[in-house]
């Protein structure tokens, strides 16, 4: 690796380090995670008391891939994403979560899959 690709990996991961120094999941409240490649964008929600992920989404799931059109890397699957996981969340009756947004910004992609799941009933 080169060594600016170095440096801009050690500069998202103290990004991530800072973000999740103030969230922890616990049983009562797990942690919303998000994480987005170019192509695709997953979520899961995470107990970190117990290590276990209790619920999760991507645009690569096969009962979600369907209805994207375009593929997964746009706004309109992180809505529906969104939408997805806090609708499986409901079933297991998880309706608070601590949002954690990792070393990506609080825009784009990552704002309309929380307003999604806000809007389906999910608080944070």
């Amino acid at each position: 690796m080169s060594s600016t690709a170095t440096i801009k990996l050690r500069r998202q991961a103290q990004r991530q380090a800072r973000v999740r120094g103030a969230i922890r999941g616990t049983t009562d409240l797990p942690r919303l995670s998000v994480f987005r490649s170019l192509k695709n964008i997953y979520a899961q929600i995470i107990d970190d008391a117990s290590g276990r992920t209790l619920v999760s989404a991507g645009s690569m799931d096969k009962s979600i891939r369907g209805s994207l059109g375009g593929g997964g890397g746009n706004v309109k699957a992180a809505a529906l994403i969104g939408k997805f996981i806090a609708d499986k969340a409901r079933e297991k009756n998880i309706t608070r979560v601590a949002f954690d947004r990792g070393a990506y910004r609080f825009h784009g992609r990552v704002k309309a899959l929380a307003d999604a799941a806000r809007a389906a009933g999910l608080k944070f």
